[in-house]
């Protein structure tokens, strides 16, 4: 049996653990080592990691520290924001789709139809070809594929409680919409939904990297994990070093996220 701490389970615990290690080097950089990730020194191309310089320069001697804490705040920060984005729309969606069913499920449950009908990743490249470099085009893209996946489990669990003796009995003693909804579809909802949010996450994280890998998502100079691994990689023989930073960076990221989308304690 998975030990459980707190309502957590060990390998959630150690994925939060990981991620507040993440965020706490992210924040600490931003503080500590104030320096332009964009700052070239020529003279100083792959510089190997120093005191002044822990983690080493890049190929246009630019401070791989400040890079990769600013390339983290961003894959987080965006990851987040997608998530929460996403999860406020496919619950909304998806609450009101299982509750009022009907016409409003046929036309809400069409138009994710017609979403999936395109991979998501295909979507997102073409809404970030539309705009190259547009942060905010991807924040839409990403958002827009991954609330189809809250609004499918929400409706599925939304009917069910619906349907349920428990809520029948709320209705008939007179209760409100807004008590049925915290008493019953609410307590149903939240661990899936949390579950959810910290898979897509992830998967918003691995969207902005591949985007940035094929070079159609944010443009140089910026420091983006994606984009830092397809500018590094020719100089993979030279430092490979350099080149590994990016990849650990998602690999940590991705790989604590879906530890704490893991079982909760039941």
């Amino acid at each position: 049996m998975t030990a459980t701490w707190g309502g957590l389970t060990t390998g959630q615990k150690k994925g939060a653990f990981i991620i507040l290690g993440i965020l706490l080097f992210a924040l600490l950089e931003a503080i500590l080592h104030p320096v332009d990730p964009a700052l070239q020194n020529l003279d100083n191309t792959f510089a190997t990691p120093t005191l002044a310089e822990p983690l080493g320069t890049d190929q246009f001697g630019r401070s791989m520290l400040a890079r990769m804490g600013d390339a983290v705040r961003l894959s987080m920060f965006l990851g987040l924001l997608c998530a929460l984005t996403s999860a406020c729309v496919g619950v909304a969606l998806g609450v009101l789709a299982g509750w009022r069913q009907g016409l409003v499920d046929r036309v809400i449950s069409f138009l994710v139809n017609v979403l999936l009908a395109l991979p998501g990743l295909v979507l997102i490249l073409l809404f970030a070809a539309l705009a190259p470099g547009s942060l905010t085009m991807l924040y839409i893209a990403i958002s827009l594929v991954l609330w189809v996946e809250y609004f499918r489990v929400v409706r599925a669990l939304t009917r069910n409680a619906v349907a349920s003796s428990q809520m029948q009995a709320s209705r008939m003693l007179g209760f409100g919409t807004l008590y049925c909804f915290r008493r019953h579809v609410w307590p149903t909802i939240v661990t899936p939904v949390m579950t959810l949010a910290a898979f897509g996450t992830a998967n918003s994280i691995l969207a902005l990297a591949a985007v940035g890998f094929v070079y159609v998502g944010l443009q140089p100079p910026t420091a983006e994990l994606g984009l830092m691994m397809v500018e590094l990689f020719p100089y993979y023989s030279d430092a490979p070093w350099v080149l590994a930073q990016p990849i650990i960076a998602v690999f940590l990221m991705i790989f604590a996220l879906n530890l704490l989308a893991g079982r909760h304690r039941q």
